[in-house]
């Protein structure tokens, strides 16, 4: 099965835009094909909520049964797309989106941070296998938003050379990408 980006589109947006969803998501990304039992354990609630949701997000084409695994009595998970794009601006003004919109993009900031810093909590793990291969960047650029969009558009296709099916002695890498234009404050030039 050949898995891809999407770019979410409004009716996706609403769907997504549950914290819960969004972890399902990230976790059958991260560490594969599960059932609703397995992964409401890990997150702390009960295969009924999680199946719910699980039904919610096949029906909106971000899973789908994995019908490789499992019996009728254990449905088993996996993700249909390997990343999201989302256009924020796409979604800007409409009244109708801005509460999805906003759950959306604040609970990806929220996982974003938690992950980042349970990284740098337990770091020294890594220290002797990855040496000096994390990497958190943060650049301030002056561009044009065509700029900008050929910037994002040249960092995808460098992530999209380096996507590629597990293989053994691989490790799981999360990687981040925003461009956005950032408030400047009234006294600056």
């Amino acid at each position: 099965m050949e898995r891809k980006t999407v770019e979410l589109d409004s009716r996706m947006l609403r769907a997504l835009a549950h914290p819960l969803r969004m972890r399902l998501v990230e976790l059958l990304r991260r560490d594969g094909p599960a059932t609703a039992s397995g992964l409401g354990k890990r997150l702390g609630e009960s295969s009924g909520t999680t199946s719910w949701h699980l039904r919610q997000l096949a029906e909106h084409g971000f899973v789908e049964e994995d019908a490789e695994r499992g019996n009728r009595r254990e449905r088993w998970w996996r993700v249909v797309h390997d990343s999201f794009n989302l256009n924020a601006m796409r979604f800007a003004g409409d009244p109708d989106l801005s509460g999805p919109l906003n759950t959306y993009l604040m609970s990806a900031a929220e996982r974003r941070y938690e992950r980042e810093a349970s990284f740098f909590a337990n770091a020294e793990r890594w220290r002797d296998s990855w040496g000096d291969a994390p990497a958190f960047n943060d650049y301030s650029l002056s561009l044009t938003p065509e700029e900008a969009q050929e910037l994002s558009a040249e960092v995808d296709a460098v992530v999209a050379r380096y996507r590629r099916a597990p293989r053994d002695g691989d490790t799981a890498v999360v990687a981040h990408w925003a461009a956005f234009p950032r408030e400047r404050h009234p006294e600056e030039p």
